[in-house]
């Protein structure tokens, strides 16, 4: 039947308190909250970048990592956090370009603003935008210059992209120390298929508060920090020429018995010797170890104070609860296979070195394996005045390791400094003028936006962008050999920043047009957003979807379902579930017979 008044009845969906909007309004707040994240990066880029120090109320952090203030910022707005996923992204796969790629996403939306506030549809833009990232991204690949992995200009390749990458660090001024460092460690891994795979779990970074900066130095093996050790550790050697090593995921300690544990004896006797079977135990196994000619014992559980003295009267070195990480490390380097028990083990099981030594570094003591056959692992240890810059050293150090492993992977390097960026952007609007309708204008929008990385370069420095963008624009359209100039951050000028050895791995620079533009296409494709409430009531998660208030969506079905047995159980004597009987008290201690 119609309604007489002519009006449709109103219809909730959703729960009250449910914020929602949509059309071109709620698209352009989007692209308003994104700027505001790009805000909060902007001035860490490049070398003259500034510092940001984050404080969540237990720890400080100061950083100018992208991708490390874009995680301590906890971004709530939902569509902002996609480039928090970017940014991360970046750093996963290439380690560099993490404030660079979020800056050229949210200039790409802020090009892309104008047209959407005229009435196109978001559609055309995704497309185009996904068609100038494509050209962009076959640019960088044809502007590459690859290098050959046994020219001896290979090496250099790896230290001008290390020392490029450590250029916006707190550490940029000591390169000359960590770029060998870094090529050194990296290096080592390519000798193996897959071993540029697991760069994280073959080369260790360990800190050590105190000292200077310049006493920072590479093991070509394995160090850790001396693990907790027991009475007897003082007696032990603590240093090996050639030693036979061997490694366990086994307990070497006396336990206590489990907690209501019942042995029932006839005589004194049979107690004593239920006590010498324990120790027999815990004594097969340190025989064992030591029969099988090891001269150091490393285990990932604890080795007691019994085990300890026992290997210090025999001339072994032991460690017990040593991370899995540095385990693994040393298995790699030695050879040693980690063993679960301690029965039936023999030579081959057993790994070695040239050297194990335990060293004191600062304040602390470290075990240290060199001359190792697998020559894979490596161990950067990083000295520094405060936990903070040593904390940002290792993430330097790290974005500086992935820079060098995309550069052995690609064997292909482009210019830095806002070059690339420069000539990409010039083919791209030559390629706009060959296009018809609104596609012409959204490429060179596309071409505009990649002009931000020189730009916030110059304004991060003190510059003015205007006169050396207009510069570098000149450059790079007259001059057939102007493909590689960007800003020159020392002078205030322009330069050729190849020849300067300003390098960057291409992957860098590709997988960074193609992640801004694949997030700003997400931002782009959203034509409704809703947020719901949290919801007031911690149990209502519980109830029975649908079920109306003070029904059966207040108690869970398996409540009900177990008051009803527990009535049937009592009234039987006894309770077979969880509670207990009427008139029975709950009573703990050793059951007897």
């Amino acid at each position: 039947m119609q309604n007489p008044y002519g009006m449709r009845p109103g219809i909730i969906l959703l729960r009250e308190g449910t914020d929602t909007s949509q059309g071109k309004a709620q698209l352009i707040s989007n692209i308003n909250a994104c700027q505001a994240i790009s805000d909060a990066v902007r001035t860490t880029l490049g070398p003259r970048g500034m510092d940001k120090l984050v404080s969540n109320g237990r720890t400080v952090t100061i950083s100018n990592d992208g991708a490390t203030i874009m995680k301590l910022l906890e971004v709530e707005h939902p569509a902002a956090k996609t480039l928090v996923d970017i940014s991360m992204s970046q750093d996963a796969e290439v380690g560099d370009g993490t404030t660079s790629v979020v800056l050229l996403a949210v200039e790409i939306l802020k090009q892309m603003k104008p047209f959407i506030e005229e009435g196109v549809h978001p559609q055309i833009l995704i497309r185009n935008v996904r068609t100038a990232a494509e050209l962009a991204v076959r640019k960088v690949h044809e502007l590459q210059v690859t290098f050959d992995v046994d020219s001896p200009d290979f090496r250099d390749m790896l230290l001008k992209t290390a020392s490029t990458a450590l250029n916006s660090k707190l550490i940029a001024s000591h390169q000359d120390l960590f770029a060998p460092m870094i090529v050194d460690a990296v290096t080592s891994l390519s000798s193996h298929p897959d071993g540029l795979d697991d760069l994280k779990g073959m080369i260790a970074i360990k800190k050590i508060p105190g000292g200077d900066v310049r006493q920072s130095f590479l093991v070509k093996g394995v160090a850790f920090k001396k693990t907790f050790s027991y009475a007897g550790f003082e007696q032990m050697t603590k240093s090996f020429n050639n030693p036979k090593v061997l490694l366990l995921n086994v307990e070497l300690e006396l336990k206590n018995e489990k907690e209501n544990a019942e042995v029932r004896i006839e005589n004194p006797e049979e107690y004593q010797s239920i006590v010498d079977a324990e120790w027999q135990v815990i004594y097969d196994k340190l025989d064992a170890c030591v029969q099988c000619g090891a001269n150091i014992v490393l285990s990932k559980l604890p080795i007691g104070d019994l085990a300890t003295q026992y290997f210090a009267d025999r001339g072994l070195f032991c460690a017990g609860r040593v991370e899995e990480g540095d385990m693994k490390r040393v298995a790699k380097a030695t050879g040693a296979s980690i063993q679960t028990s301690t029965n039936g083990m023999y030579d081959g099981v057993l790994g070695t070195c040239e050297k194990f030594e335990e060293k004191r570094m600062g304040d602390e003591a470290f075990n240290v394996f060199t001359g190792c056959p697998c020559s894979l692992t490596s161990t950067m240890v990083l000295r520094g005045g405060t936990e903070q810059f040593i904390a940002e050293s290792e993430r330097s150090v790290h974005d500086s390791l992935m820079v060098v492993k995309r550069s052995l992977k690609s064997q292909s390097v482009v210019a830095g400094g806002g070059a690339v960026e420069l000539e990409v952007a010039k083919y791209l609007r030559e390629y706009a003028l060959t296009i018809e309708g609104k596609g012409q204008l959204i490429v060179g929008a596309f071409a505009k936006a990649l002009e931000i990385v020189p730009r916030q370069l110059c304004d991060n420095a003190g510059f003015d962008p205007n006169d050396i963008l207009s510069a570098l624009r000149r450059k790079h359209a007259q001059d057939e050999d102007g493909k590689w100039y960007g800003v020159d951050i020392e002078n205030g000028d322009i330069m050729d920043t190849f020849e300067a050895g300003v390098w960057e791995p291409t992957d860098n620079k590709s997988n960074s047009f193609a992640s801004a533009a694949e997030a700003a296409n997400v931002i782009l494709s959203i034509d409704e957003t809703v947020i719901n409430p949290r919801s007031q009531d911690p149990g209502a998660q519980t109830g029975m979807m649908g079920a109306p208030q003070g029904g059966m969506g207040q108690k869970p079905l398996s409540n009900m379902m177990g008051g009803a047995m527990d009535a049937v159980n009592a009234a039987k004597g006894g309770s077979r579930s969880g509670n207990l009987g009427n008139g029975v008290s709950y009573l703990k201690g050793r059951g007897g017979g």
